[in-house]
Protein backbone atom coordinates (compact mmCIF):
# COMPACT_ATOMS: atom_id res chain seq x y z
CA UNK A 1 0.00 0.00 0.00
CA UNK A 2 0.83 3.80 -0.36
CA UNK A 3 3.48 2.92 -3.45
CA UNK A 4 2.79 5.93 -5.05
CA UNK A 5 3.50 8.08 -1.84
CA UNK A 6 6.26 5.99 -0.81
CA UNK A 7 8.14 6.54 -4.69
CA UNK A 8 7.53 9.95 -4.59
CA UNK A 9 8.73 10.23 -1.23
CA UNK A 10 12.23 8.87 -2.54
CA UNK A 11 12.14 11.22 -5.30
CA UNK A 12 11.92 14.12 -3.32
CA UNK A 13 15.23 16.99 -3.40
CA UNK A 14 16.32 17.83 0.19
CA UNK A 15 18.14 21.00 0.57
CA UNK A 16 19.30 22.58 4.08
CA UNK A 17 17.49 25.37 5.95
CA UNK A 18 19.73 26.01 8.35
CA UNK A 19 20.63 23.13 10.08
CA UNK A 20 17.28 20.92 9.15
CA UNK A 21 17.64 18.84 6.03
CA UNK A 22 14.21 19.67 4.01
CA UNK A 23 12.73 17.87 1.81
CA UNK A 24 10.36 19.35 -1.01
CA UNK A 25 7.25 17.50 -1.94
CA UNK A 26 4.08 17.65 -3.25
CA UNK A 27 1.70 17.08 0.14
CA UNK A 28 4.61 19.02 2.06
CA UNK A 29 4.83 21.41 -0.17
CA UNK A 30 2.80 21.57 -3.12
CA UNK A 31 5.40 21.48 -5.83
CA UNK A 32 6.40 20.52 -8.12
CA UNK A 33 2.49 19.54 -8.42
CA UNK A 34 0.49 17.69 -6.46
CA UNK A 35 -0.85 14.69 -8.60
CA UNK A 36 -4.65 14.04 -8.29
CA UNK A 37 -3.44 9.68 -7.62
CA UNK A 38 -1.55 10.38 -4.74
CA UNK A 39 -4.05 12.78 -3.21
CA UNK A 40 -6.57 9.83 -3.81
CA UNK A 41 -4.10 7.58 -2.23
CA UNK A 42 -3.47 9.21 0.68
CA UNK A 43 -7.48 10.37 1.33
CA UNK A 44 -8.27 6.72 0.45
CA UNK A 45 -5.61 5.38 3.28
CA UNK A 46 -7.29 8.12 5.62
CA UNK A 47 -10.40 6.41 5.35
CA UNK A 48 -9.42 2.88 5.99
CA UNK A 49 -7.31 4.22 9.52
CA UNK A 50 -9.51 7.21 10.62
CA UNK A 51 -12.12 7.33 13.26
CA UNK A 52 -14.50 9.54 10.94
CA UNK A 53 -17.64 9.74 13.10
CA UNK A 54 -17.12 13.18 13.61
CA UNK A 55 -18.58 16.67 12.99
CA UNK A 56 -15.85 18.28 11.86
CA UNK A 57 -12.10 18.35 9.68
CA UNK A 58 -9.86 20.35 11.04
CA UNK A 59 -6.50 21.41 9.13
CA UNK A 60 -3.79 24.05 8.61
CA UNK A 61 -3.01 26.13 6.07
CA UNK A 62 -1.58 25.61 3.93
CA UNK A 63 -0.62 22.00 3.01
CA UNK A 64 -3.10 20.51 4.74
CA UNK A 65 -5.66 22.14 2.75
CA UNK A 66 -5.62 19.56 -0.22
CA UNK A 67 -5.63 16.55 1.97
CA UNK A 68 -8.76 18.45 4.27
CA UNK A 69 -10.64 19.11 1.12
CA UNK A 70 -9.87 16.17 -0.73
CA UNK A 71 -11.53 14.15 2.78
CA UNK A 72 -14.36 16.57 2.85
CA UNK A 73 -15.72 15.73 -0.04
CA UNK A 74 -15.34 12.25 -0.13
CA UNK A 75 -16.92 12.05 3.24
CA UNK A 76 -18.93 15.26 3.29
CA UNK A 77 -17.96 16.07 6.37
CA UNK A 78 -17.44 20.03 6.70
CA UNK A 79 -13.83 21.61 6.92
CA UNK A 80 -12.06 23.78 9.65
CA UNK A 81 -8.97 25.46 7.93
CA UNK A 82 -6.93 27.16 10.97
CA UNK A 83 -5.19 29.99 9.13
CA UNK A 84 -2.72 31.93 9.49
CA UNK A 85 -4.16 35.17 9.45
CA UNK A 86 -6.89 36.89 12.10
CA UNK A 87 -9.82 37.29 11.09
CA UNK A 88 -11.50 38.61 14.44
CA UNK A 89 -14.28 36.55 14.48
CA UNK A 90 -15.96 35.69 17.91
CA UNK A 91 -14.51 32.84 19.88
CA UNK A 92 -11.31 32.90 17.55
CA UNK A 93 -8.07 31.66 19.37
CA UNK A 94 -4.64 32.30 18.61
CA UNK A 95 -2.68 29.63 18.37
CA UNK A 96 1.15 29.84 19.25
CA UNK A 97 2.87 27.03 16.97
CA UNK A 98 6.66 25.95 16.68
CA UNK A 99 8.20 24.12 14.21
CA UNK A 100 11.27 22.29 13.32
CA UNK A 101 12.36 25.69 11.81
CA UNK A 102 10.19 28.45 11.93
CA UNK A 103 7.90 30.15 15.31
CA UNK A 104 4.41 31.54 13.79
CA UNK A 105 0.96 32.59 15.21
CA UNK A 106 -2.35 30.62 13.52
CA UNK A 107 -6.31 31.12 14.12
CA UNK A 108 -8.73 28.71 14.88
CA UNK A 109 -12.58 29.57 13.87
CA UNK A 110 -15.57 27.32 13.28
CA UNK A 111 -15.15 25.09 16.52
CA UNK A 112 -18.29 25.05 19.02
CA UNK A 113 -18.10 23.09 22.22
CA UNK A 114 -19.02 19.40 21.37
CA UNK A 115 -17.65 19.28 17.94
CA UNK A 116 -16.33 16.16 17.71
CA UNK A 117 -13.41 16.29 15.27
CA UNK A 118 -10.55 14.34 13.04
CA UNK A 119 -7.16 16.56 12.84
CA UNK A 120 -5.34 15.75 9.51
CA UNK A 121 -2.11 17.66 8.47
CA UNK A 122 0.72 16.32 5.61
CA UNK A 123 3.62 15.90 7.96
CA UNK A 124 4.88 15.80 12.10
CA UNK A 125 8.53 16.54 12.37
CA UNK A 126 8.53 18.48 16.51
CA UNK A 127 4.84 18.22 17.32
CA UNK A 128 4.52 21.42 17.83
CA UNK A 129 1.93 21.91 15.49
CA UNK A 130 0.06 19.37 16.16
CA UNK A 131 -0.06 19.89 19.84
CA UNK A 132 -0.66 23.67 19.32
CA UNK A 133 -3.64 22.40 17.24
CA UNK A 134 -4.82 19.81 19.87
CA UNK A 135 -4.18 22.34 22.65
CA UNK A 136 -6.95 25.06 20.79
CA UNK A 137 -9.16 22.66 19.86
CA UNK A 138 -9.40 21.18 23.42
CA UNK A 139 -9.63 25.23 24.60
CA UNK A 140 -12.42 25.40 22.34
CA UNK A 141 -14.31 22.29 23.65
CA UNK A 142 -13.99 19.89 21.15
CA UNK A 143 -13.57 15.96 20.83
CA UNK A 144 -10.68 14.98 19.21
CA UNK A 145 -11.61 11.51 18.05
CA UNK A 146 -8.71 11.05 16.36
CA UNK A 147 -6.22 12.45 13.91
CA UNK A 148 -3.76 11.31 10.78
CA UNK A 149 -0.75 12.86 9.54
CA UNK A 150 0.72 11.63 6.42
CA UNK A 151 4.39 11.98 7.31
CA UNK A 152 6.07 11.43 10.21
CA UNK A 153 9.65 12.64 10.72
CA UNK A 154 11.79 13.14 13.74
CA UNK A 155 10.63 12.15 17.15
CA UNK A 156 7.29 14.57 16.54
CA UNK A 157 4.53 12.10 16.29
CA UNK A 158 5.86 10.16 19.72
CA UNK A 159 5.97 13.64 21.15
CA UNK A 160 2.61 14.09 20.06
CA UNK A 161 1.56 10.73 22.00
CA UNK A 162 3.27 11.19 24.68
CA UNK A 163 1.30 14.40 25.60
CA UNK A 164 -1.74 12.51 25.55
CA UNK A 165 -3.48 13.21 22.17
CA UNK A 166 -4.30 10.44 19.49
CA UNK A 167 -2.01 10.44 16.10
CA UNK A 168 -2.21 8.15 13.30
CA UNK A 169 0.84 8.09 10.79
CA UNK A 170 1.11 6.55 7.27
CA UNK A 171 4.78 7.00 6.66
CA UNK A 172 8.03 7.38 8.74
CA UNK A 173 10.83 8.81 6.38
CA UNK A 174 14.72 9.72 7.63
CA UNK A 175 16.36 12.38 5.27
CA UNK A 176 19.99 13.73 5.74
CA UNK A 177 21.81 16.01 3.84
CA UNK A 178 21.33 14.42 0.04
CA UNK A 179 18.34 12.76 0.34
CA UNK A 180 15.15 10.96 1.83
CA UNK A 181 16.79 7.38 2.31
CA UNK A 182 14.26 5.79 4.23
CA UNK A 183 10.72 5.63 3.72
CA UNK A 184 8.85 2.78 6.53
CA UNK A 185 4.82 2.51 6.10
CA UNK A 186 3.34 2.87 9.40
CA UNK A 187 1.60 -0.27 10.53
CA UNK A 188 -0.81 1.48 12.15
CA UNK A 189 -0.14 4.00 15.48
CA UNK A 190 -2.45 6.27 17.67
Amino acid sequence: MLEILKRSLYDAPVFKRGDYNYFIHPITDGVPETRPELIREVVCHIIRIADLDVDKIVTVEAMGIPIGGALSLVTDIPLVIIRKKMYGLPGEIEVSQVTGYSKSKIYLNGIKKGDRVIFVDDVVSTGGTAIAVMKALEAAGAVIRDAVVVIERGAGAERVRSAGYPLKTMVKVDVDEKRVFRVEEVSFRS
